[in-house]
Parts: structure tokens; sequence; C-alpha cells
């Protein structure tokens, strides 16, 4: 998008695209929320506030157990804080708790055994997935499945695929021992992997063939502007042989919400596998800015196609919040691990520096996504 049309996308933005990020966003921070703030009750922790949003707050109630639930100006994020937290980030402020009485030590968060506080922090990503799960099941369920079979209509001159011996009517089986049930899932594993050697299995006049294949890095053009993915060069065959609607029962659309789920995260395993290996660049890293343009891109193609991003978002949201990063919840939880190994607390001078250099990863890291979305509205 040339930087000409900025002022048009900004002034359209608020129901075009700031809406329907709102929404995205607001459902998948509440579900991650609400799985710390579930089992943080369960356990019997006080819970002090469940916001949606950081900085000041708009508006706000407080139940019957005392916790304030609030929305707040910058709908970025959200946390819950429960007792015994230094910030919203769930440092613990053991000088707080050790003025606290007896009743309400018991009722904080960092005098829990390290069992219940990795219980606590592991229901935020396991909330995200789940939701995923949720929603990829309940479009399969409701509205089936258009499935494009892998099925080659002709190959690009001077591709990959040329090169590797492809040819029109060509049928793909498989790919690396991975059964392909549809075009789509061809894209899936070629896009994450360029530059490796795929073993492809086909079926060539009624007869099975094995294809060596190594994608190329392309640009190309997507809701987020343009991505470099891997790619073979093929075309798929669009003809009522081609194109099956396919109505799910639900456990089959359960087994599909995982399976979805699951690409997901191991997409995103490999595309991060890729980066490290210079393999793949970072540009398909997406902020706040990102977000809101799939969000509104996907907004244009109805709710189903808006609540599918929520769900890209959330399985996303859950796999990041895993990674080991101090400040986030797989940060905590290899500290809890650490401690369980240590058969006792360690150093709170150790912990603040971790989240320190936490912080100081998450806002880096922030303001390269920042960078890669902003990129293309000003060429």
């Amino acid at each position: 998008m040339p930087f000409s049309e900025l002022p048009g996308l900004i002034g359209g933005g608020v129901i075009s695209y700031v809406v329907p990020f709102l929404f995205v966003l607001t459902l998948v921070v509440f579900v991650h929320e609400l799985g710390h703030f579930l089992v943080g009750r369960w356990c019997s922790v006080k819970v002090e506030a469940f916001s949606i949003g950081f900085g000041p707050e708009l508006f706000g109630w407080t139940d019957r157990l005392g916790t304030r639930w609030r929305i707040a100006l910058l709908p970025l994020g959200g946390f819950v804080r429960f007792l015994g937290d230094a910030n919203a980030a769930s440092a613990p402020d053991l000088e707080a708790v050790s003025h606290l009485s007896a009743k309400d030590q018991a009722r904080s968060f960092p005098a829990q055994p390290v069992w219940k506080r990795f219980l606590i922090v592991l229901a935020g990503p396991v909330a995200s997935l789940l939701l995923a799960v949720v929603i990829f099941a309940a479009g399969a369920y409701l509205g089936g499945r258009y499935i494009l079979l892998p099925k080659i209509a002709s190959v690009s001159p001077g591709s990959a695929a040329e090169e590797a011996g492809f040819k029109a009517g060509d049928l793909v089986l498989s790919v690396d021992g991975e059964t392909i049930e549809s075009f789509t899932d061809l894209q899936r594993i070629v896009g994450i992997r360029p530059g490796v050697a795929l073993q492809i299995q086909i079926e060539r006049d009624g007869a099975p063939m094995l294809i060596t294949a190594t994608p190329r890095i392309e640009a190309r053009d997507s809701i987020v502007g343009k991505r470099r993915v891997g790619v073979l060069g093929l075309v798929a065959a669009r003809d009522e042989t081609t194109i099956i609607h396919k109505q799910e029962s639900l456990p089959a659309s359960l087994i599909f919400g995982i399976t979805e789920t699951t690409n997901v995260v191991t997409g995103s395993l490999v595309y991060l596998k890729n980066i490290v290996t210079g393999r793949a660049p970072p540009d398909q890293l997406s902020g706040p800015v990102g977000i809101a343009r799939m969000s509104g891109e996907a907004a244009k193609l109805g709710f189903m196609a808006l609540l599918s991003m929520a769900g890209l978002i959330s399985a996303s949201i859950g796999f990041l919040n895993l990674m080991p990063i101090p400040l986030l919840d797989g940060g905590h939880l290899l500290l809890y691990v650490i401690e369980a190994v240590r058969g006792r607390p360690i150093n709170p001078v150790i912990i603040e520096r971790a989240f320190q250099i936490g912080m100081a990863f998450i806002v880096a890291l922030t303001l390269f996504t920042l960078f890669l979305d902003i990129g293309p509205l000003v060429h």
C-alpha cells in the first residue's frame, strides 16, 4: 500500500480495521486471561484485578470476591493481577507479602506451592490453544469445509516444480510422509520450508511416484502486504471434480480443530527455526498494526472469516506465551521448573534481572514488528 493511501486507511479505519481488530484482540485476550483467572480461583488465590487493556481504567466494577474487572485505555493486551504481584507481569512483591496478615499471605500468589503457580501460569496459553481448537472446530461443524484437492492444473515455467519434474495432472499424496488432503495443506508445508528438499509422493496416470523438490523464496501478496514464502510453482486444478464441500460430524470437527491448531504451532516453530538458520527472513512477524490489517481484511470476507482470524491469533498467542522468555508465561514456567529442581526459591535479584532482560527483548521485538507493519504503508 503506497503512502498516498495511508490517510484514507486512517480515515476509514474505525469501522473497517479498528473495530474488527478490537473484537479479535478482546476475545483472544479475555480467554487467555480467563484461563489464569479460573485456575487461580480454583487454587484459592485472591485475584485483585482482571484487566482488558493496559493503562488508566475507562470503566469497571468489583465483584463480590473483591476482584476489580476493568477495561483500560490501551487495548493491546490484558492481565490478571493476583494478591502479591508487583505488576501486570506477575513479578513477585515479596516485601508487600511479608506485611500481609497470615490469612492474606496464604491467599497470595507468591506463597503458593510451585505446582500451583505452574498450573495457574500454564492455564493462560492452554486456554488460548483451546479457544483456537473451538473456533476451528465450530467453523467446520457449522459450515462444513470446502476442500480443493491437490491436483495440478499446470506447472509454472522455470519454477522449482518444473525443475523437479512435476506435470499437469499430477495428484499430490504426501510431503515428507505427511498426508496431503488439500492444496492448502501443500501450500502450508511448502510455504514454511523454503530451501528444504521435500520428498513429495504423487500419483501420475494412476501410478505412485516420488519427486524431490526444493521450494524457492518468492514474494507473494497477502492481506498484510508482500510476504516472502516458499513456492514450488504449482497451479491447482479448479473445477467441479476438485472442489469438494465436506460436512463434518462433531468428532471430525474437533479433530479438524486440533489439527489446525497444531498446524499453526508447528508452522510457527518451523518458521522460527528457518529464521535462526537463515532460510527465511523475519518479515512474516506481525505486531498490532499487522493484526489490525489482517482483522480488517478478514472482516470484509464475513464474520466466520473474522472468527477464523481470531482462532489463528489465539493459537499464535498460546504458542508465543509458552516460549521460555522472562516476562512471558513460558519464562515464568521455566523459573518454576528451576525452583522445583533446586528445591528452594530462586534469588529475587536474579528473578528481577531476568524480568528486565525479558522486558528489553519484548520491547525490541515490539518495535521490530511495528517497523515491519508500517514499512509497507510508506512505500
